[in-house]
Order: structure tokens, then C-alpha cells, then sequence
């Protein structure tokens, strides 16, 4: 069984038992949280879309808070001796799947 979920702006499938990095929550490592925005679930008999699961819901577990690897951004323009050099690093939450509720 596997669901799709939207968080953070963006779409995951994810299974129970999968540990996966979505944007910046703002939980507590350790503590449970709930994403409600389910947008499909796929059990053995068939897939369920849209107001099929109205009430479903995915429960996780909470690992850990981060940030990830900094990306480097450069802008350059020639021949005018402009450049610029930025860094970013983006903040992640580390969650573990622990039930799809279909």
C-alpha cells in the first residue's frame, strides 16, 4: 500500500516504513505529525483518487531537523566586472512513515 501526499509545495509517495526529507515543519524531533492532504492511496485491489479519501490521512514520526548541503549561487555579467556569489542552504525535516490511514 502506498499514498501520495502534498507538503511543503511539492508531492511524495510514500510507504509505511519510508523515511523521507520534506520542507521545514516546524516539529520537534520525536513527536508525531499528520498530513491530511492526501491525494491518492493504492492498496491491493485498486487505486482510490480525489473524494475517495476525503478522510484519509498519513501518520510519521518526526527524526530529525537539518539543513541541507549549500548550493552555491553565482551571477556573473560580462565585460562590466559584475559579479555576485550568494549561498543557501535549505532547511529540511526528516520524517519517518508510520501508518496510512485510507
Amino acid at each position: 500500500m502506498y499514498a501520495i501526499i502534498a507538503t511543503g509545495g511539492k508531492q511524495y509517495k510514500v510507504a509505511e516504513g519510508d523515511i523521507l526529507s520534506v520542507e521545514k515543519l516546524g516539529v520537534e524531533a520525536g513527536e508525531k505529525v499528520t498530513f491530511d492532504n492526501v491525494l491518492a492511496v493504492r492498496d491491493d485491489s485498486a487505486m482510490k483518487v480525489a473524494g475517495d479519501v476525503a478522510g484519509a490521512n498519513v501518520e510519521a514520526t518526526v527524526i530529525e531537523n537539518g539543513r541541507a548541503k549549500k548550493v552555491i549561487v553565482y551571477k556573473y555579467k560580462r565585460k562590466t566586472g559584475y559579479h555576485k556569489k550568494n549561498g543557501h542552504r535549505q532547511q529540511y525535516t526528516k520524517v519517518q512513515i508510520d501508518k496510512i490511514n485510507a
